[in-house]
Order: C-alpha cells, then structure tokens, then sequence
C-alpha cells in the first residue's frame, strides 16, 4: 500500500510539473522577438528595432510606410490583447471574448453603432495618406502571426484573435472618445430634466459653473455663486425624497502646461504633459522613437519621440525636435439631446452581438436624423443623442502628420484637420514660442443654435442637426505672460464658452494652483516643471482643515475632540504618512454629500424612475459660500443649524475610521494604494495579482492638485521636454512597455513613476536589436 501511494505521488507530481511545463512554453510563445533577423511581408527596404533597457523602442527606416509597417508589427507583439480590447470596447463588441457579463457594456456602446459608422467613412477617417494606415494594419498582422502561440490572454479566455483591419484603427481613435467625452451624455440630460421640475433657484445652483477657484487662459473667473433668499428658494418648503449624491468619479484628465524662451536661460520653450486617465498594466500607452526620411519634413528627415497608442499608427504627444506638444482633455460640449415624438421618422437597426458561451443577442437601435434614441418615455416619446463621435471626420489619420512639422504654424496648421477628441493642445517650438489652441473635432452648430450645456435653456428641437469641425479653433498664441496652463477647468472667455459650450468643467483648483506655480518664478528648467507635476499640497483644502478644527472648538463631542486632535498638524501635502489630509479630504466629502443630497432631493421626488443623478464638479462655489453665509432658507432639511449639519458629518467620519483602528494611523497612504492591473486579472483568483497587477504602493497625490493619482487612475504618462533639447526632456509612465508578464518589459520604468524620478525622454542605449528584412 505504501508503494502504491508513493506511486501516485509521484505521477502526481509529474502531471504538475508536465502542466506547468507546458504553461511556460506556451506563455514563452508569445513573447515579442527582441532580436535577431525576421522578413517582414511589404517592407521596401530592411528596418532596424532597437529596445533600450525599459523596453523603449527606436525605429529606423526608409520611409514612413516602413515605419508604420515596423511599429504595427512591434505593437501586435507586445500589445495585441489590449488593441483588441480598445476596438472592442468602442464597437461594443467584447462579449465575444468574455460572455455574457459583458453584455450591458456591449449594450451602452452598441447604440452609437460605430464600427458601422466607421466602415460606411473609413476613407474620410484614414485621412490624406491612407497608405501609410493600411501598411501599419499589414504591420500588426504579420507581427500577430509571427508569434509562435497566441497571446496569453487569449489562452486564458479559450479564444483566439481576429485579424486587425483599418477599420479598428479608427475604432481604437473613438475608444479614446468614449473614455474622455461621455458617450451617455448622462450630464446634460440629468440637468434638463431637473430644470423642468425645481424652482429656477435650485437649477441655476446646481448648475453654477464656476468658483473662486477658476483661473482660465482667457477672460475672468466665473467665481462663486450668488446664493438665493428665502424668496426665491427655501428648501425646506420643498417636498423631498432621499437622494444619494453622485459616486466620486475617477478623475479623467490632464494637466499640460509651457514656459516661452524668454523664461528659460537659453531661449528654449518648455513642455510639460501628463493626461489622466484610468490605470491598468501594462501602460495605455508604448514609448516610441520613429525615424525616417520625409521630404515634407524639416530638413528632410523625421525623429521623434513620445508616446504612441497601440492600435494608431502615430505618435501621440511627444517632440519631433522642432516641435512639441501635449493634451488635456477639453471638457467643451460636444453632444445635444433632442426629445423626439413617438411618431418621428426613424430607422431601426438590429445590432447583432456576438457573445461567447452561447447565442447571439439581437439589439435593436432606434435612430431619428438627429441620432439614436437612447431613452423612451412612456409617452413612446425618445431622447435623440447628437455626438460628435456619430460623425464622419470625428477620427482622422491626419493628426500624425505633426510629426514633421517644423515651427509652431505648421503645428497649428495639421490641427487644423486633426480628427481627434476635443483636447486643449498646448505646443513649443525650437524657437521658444508658445501657444494654446482648441484642437479635434467639435459641433458646428451654427448662428442661433447653442450648446444645451449645463446652464441654458435651449431646446435642440430648433436646431437642424449639425456637422462637424476641426479647424478655426479659439487659441491663444505666443502669450502675454510667456506661460501657458490647462488643467480641464474653463479656459476660455463668456464669449467663447457661448459656442463651444461646457461639459463638465473640472474645479479649477489644480489649474490655479499650477498657475500660481508658474508665477513665483521667471527662470525654469526641466526639472522646475517636474516638480510642479510632482506637486501634491492640498492648498484648497486649507480652509477646510481650519472649518474642522473650528467645528470641533464650538463642540463638547468628545469624538470631535479626538478627530481634530489627529488631525491638528496639518502638512498641507496629500502625502502618505500624512493623517491630517486623510482626515480633512474625508470631512469636505461627507459635508459636500450631505449638501448635494438636499439640494437634489426635490428633483429626485418629482421625477422619480426619470430621475439621473448628475456630476457637480462645481460645487464647491456653491457649498463654500453657504458655509460662510450659514443661509437658514438652504439648510438642509431635518438639520437644526449649519453648526449641526458639520458636527455631524465629522462624528459620521470620525467613527467610519475609529473602525479601522486608531485615528493617528489613518493615513492617506493607507487608503491611497496602487491597483494597477491586467484586465483579465479581475477575472482570476486573487493569487495570480503577483504576476498581473504591479505593486501596491502607497502612493501620495489625489485629484485636486497637479499630483493627480488614485488607487486606479492618475497620470498615465508624464512627459517634460523642449523641442531641440530632447536629452534634457523627462518621462514617466505607469506599468511598462510589455503586455507579457513574462517579458523583462511587463514593468520596467513604473518605480520611476510612482517615486518621482526623473527618467530619461530618449530611449537609452540598445540592449537589443531586431532588424526586419523585406519577406522574398
């Protein structure tokens, strides 16, 4: 018996060792070549890839249609699970892969039917070259298949990839519209149907634009608001239902900003850039340098460096050596509701959505002139959705043409036909000239018709459906002040806000608070812009911190007591160890919520199942002068007094962290911890995280200051650099190169991230070498 058992260990054994031997061939399968000689099927003359110790890659080629041929296939080795999720995600097309779970999101996204959208105008979206777009997709097929097994994801999920097409390269363009417009346009709607069902005093409240912490390029802040009198608005004569506030959400955005010549010891422009988005390993973007002869370019010649999105054959932001550039997201208003009547003409498309695991599910979209319906009311009645993203030209190719441009007006120039999300592009030259301007496709609304945004009355119904535009775009050239700031707050003036409108203008707080950055000095260098990336003090929290520890004086509440002595020194810095900001951030949102849930209670009471919850980025020019003026007719029903209302909310904080142990040792550090995974990671159990996610650092910084990270989301790429001084330019980048866990790439460089050093803009030197030969 004892034979036996010994006997069945060991085949045991064996079997264990056999299964992960084959697991490790078949992840070892599909990782990228990094060296030696490989054909490449339509290349005119042979490619050299160089990959620096962080995996950074440098092309070196013939001619653009090289490049793009050389990058799609270095891409499709590296990236080719996350392209497929970007093209999937847009066209709502990932129950495919992953079943029934996903097919709500297929649903949410299925409506706008844009692959069908993108097939019917896909010469108009590859732009002015689309030879260069088709030898990138030949690229990222011969890359897929010169993987020996296909990439692990696709192993896990039982599936196999399908063959990348011009098409999904737009798709991959209107991903980014979907992460950085609202393709729900929840926002606007939430704000029309509250208008139609609260006094004109609670709207206009709600809906309040500004604060005193606005600080735009063009124009005077908006401020905070006027508060209503009991005359206008009393809310505690209102009839009520509970109403919870708005989820925090994850702080979409960027902040780029610029120094002209003349602020800098030897004439050079400065350009710093760091877009906010969610987080995820690997990295969305993959660091690149191309370089090739162009006779429209400079000199003849194409170099530059930066960060490309995998599935777009372009470099995205970054510096040609002559010109730099980098985004925020807009926030202009790009999307209108129109209520159309039961009886208005439509058409009805039936979506067909594949699903893993079991049939195809039938969704049929109900579209007017004006666009899919997207809500039906009783009354057969439907809210029509006009975006931007619906429309021929929203994406085109032609915006990788700024990697030739010589001098700050031949930048201005190809936006000018950038078909791109609306972002606020901000760009140096070689020169030392600066300049903002308004780039990617926006409404063309045309005289009379205005945007609906957040704060006006106008019904769409007067509108005839409109085209879209990318060029006369506002700007603001070579600045007074020598300094340039965006930060997704409002940047323009009254006048120029009247046309392109707002959709969610971020607080301004991280936007002044760069601003007055740039103001304390007149000499600067990289490394001075570094640090005001770096920035993570909570100086619009100050007040608020004083608030607390006033609260707890005027009360005999021992748990106020005890939470403003943790918090009584207060370092000002959203820093890990510190305890104070955890404590102060955690009273300003229970405050906040216990506000915005009065104010929206009555809305929430009249409108019932059409009631949608908005998101009041300004609300604080709304709260803080309520705070300061104690209005009885704005107190919050059930509240005896202002006093009472923030006693509460610190007791409600102060036992919310005493469960956690001692106040002293709530840091922020503790609840602002990394989760920076693979996609499929949620899907497996929680072991694998070891080789999925990157660690779970304590990372300092939050969402109203430069210094912009959370748990899952903050700067996806940094980026510091002068046009011509590329050697001096700094980087950082969450996560790494490689989509393989496996590969010496999966994370290399994200330390760099997530402590703050500097980490070279060009590639290092070359720790491999892949040259691509033209296939016999």
């Amino acid at each position: 018996m004892r034979r036996t058992w010994r006997w069945i260990l060991a085949v045991l054994i064996a079997i264990v060792l056999v299964t992960a031997l084959v697991l490790w061939l078949l992840l070892r399968g599909s990782l990228a070549e990094l060296e030696g000689e490989q054909a490449l099927p339509g290349l005119a003359a042979p490619v050299s890839v160089e990959r620096d110790a962080l995996g950074v890659v440098t092309i070196t080629a013939g001619s653009q249609a090289d490049a793009m041929r050389a990058l799609g296939h270095v891409h499709a080795q590296e990236r080719y699970f996350e392209m497929d999720l970007m093209r999937r995600s847009a066209a709502g097309e990932l129950s495919a892969l992953f079943g029934p779970v996903a097919i709500d999101a297929d649903k949410r996204m299925r409506v706008h039917r844009l692959r069908a959208r993108t097939e019917a105008h896909l010469d108009e979206a590859l732009g002015d070259n689309p030879q260069a777009v088709r030898a990138y997709v030949d690229g990222v097929n011969a890359g897929l298949a010169d993987l020996s097994v296909r990439p692990w994801a696709y192993l896990l999920l039982r599936q196999s990839p399908a063959p990348w097409r011009a098409s999904d390269s737009v798709l991959a363009g209107l991903a980014m519209y979907a992460d950085l417009q609202d393709p729900d346009n929840q926002n606007e709607l939430a704000l029309a149907r509250i208008r139609d069902v609260v006094p004109p005093a609670l709207h206009a409240l709600l809906a309040h634009d500004g604060s005193s912490w606005d600080a735009p390029l063009q124009g005077e802040p908006r401020g905070d608001t006027q508060l209503p009198d009991a005359a206008q608005l009393d809310l505690r004569s209102l009839a009520a239902a509970p109403a919870a506030p708005a989820a925090e959400a994850d702080a979409v955005g960027s902040n780029n900003f610029a120094v002209a010549g003349a602020l800098t010891a030897d004439g050079r422009a400065i350009i710093a850039d760091d877009m906010h988005l969610a987080l995820r390993a690997p990295s969305l973007w993959f660091r690149v340098r191309l370089r090739y002869p162009d006779p429209k370019a400079p000199g003849g010649q194409v170099d530059v460096s930066g960060f490309s999105l995998p599935g777009v054959p372009a470099v995205i932001v970054g510096s040609n050596g002559h010109v730099a550039w980098g985004f925020t997201n807009s926030y202009i208003d790009t999307a209108d509701f129109r209520r159309e009547p039961a009886n208005a003409a439509a058409t009805v498309h039936e979506e067909r959505i594949a699903v893993a695991g079991q049939g195809d599910v039938v969704f049929p979209v109900r579209e007017t002139a004006w666009g899919p319906i997207l809500h039906t009311h009783a009354d057969g009645s439907g809210d029509a959705l006009r975006w931007v993203a619906h429309l021929p030209g929203a994406v085109r190719m032609d915006f990788a043409d700024m990697a030739r441009a010589g001098d700050l007006d031949q930048a201005l120039a190809t936006a000018n036909h950038a078909g791109i999300p609306a972002q606020n592009l901000v760009i140096g030259d070689r020169s030392g000239r600066i300049a903002w301007r308004l780039v990617g496709a926006r409404p063309d609304r045309g005289p009379g018709c205005v945007p609906q945004g957040f704060n006006t009355a106008q019904n769409s119904a007067d509108c005839a459906p409109w085209p879209i535009r990318s060029d006369a775009a506002p700007a603001l050239v070579d600045p007074p002040g020598q300094r340039l700031w965006t930060a997704n707050s409002r940047v323009v003036d009254d006048a120029t806000l009247a046309v392109v409108g707002n959709a969610g203008y971020d607080l301004g707080a991280r936007g002044q608070q760069i601003r007055n950055l740039l103001a304390t000095q007149d000499r600067f260098d990289e490394h001075d812009l570094l640090a005001i990336q770096l920035d993570d003090r909570a100086v619009f929290l100050q007040r608020w911190w004083a608030l607390l520890q006033q609260t707890a004086e005027h009360s005999n509440d021992p748990s106020l007591k005890r939470l403003a002595a943790a918090s009584e020194h207060w370092d000002v810095r959203a820093s890990t160890n510190s305890t104070s900001y955890r404590i102060v951030r955690g009273f300003r949102g229970d405050v906040l919520d216990a506000i915005e849930s009065a104010l929206l209670a009555p809305a929430k009471a009249r409108l019932g199942d059409d009631y949608l919850p908005p998101r009041l980025a300004q609300l604080e020019g709304v709260v803080w002068p309520m705070l300061e003026q104690r209005p009885a007719n704005l107190l919050p029903p059930g509240v005896d007094s202002w006093d009472a209302l923030l006693a509460k909310a610190a007791r409600t904080l102060e036992a919310d962290l005493e469960k956690q142990g001692p106040l002293q040792q709530r840091t922020w550090g503790e609840r602002n911890v990394a989760d920076i995974c693979h996609p499929v990671s949620r899907a497996l159990p929680v072991f694998t995280r070891r080789w999925l996610c990157m660690p779970a650092d304590q990372l300092p910084g939050d969402r109203d200051m430069p210094r912009v990270q959370g748990p899952s989301f903050g700067a996806s790429q940094r980026m510091v650099v002068s046009p011509g001084h590329e050697a001096d330019g700094i980087v950082h980048m969450p996560g790494g190169q490689s989509g393989h866990p496996r590969s010496p790439y999966w994370g290399a460089g994200h330390e760099d991230w997530v402590h703050g050093r500097p980490t070279p803009f060009l590639p290092g030197p070359a720790q491999h070498v892949m040259k691509l030969v033209p296939a016999r």
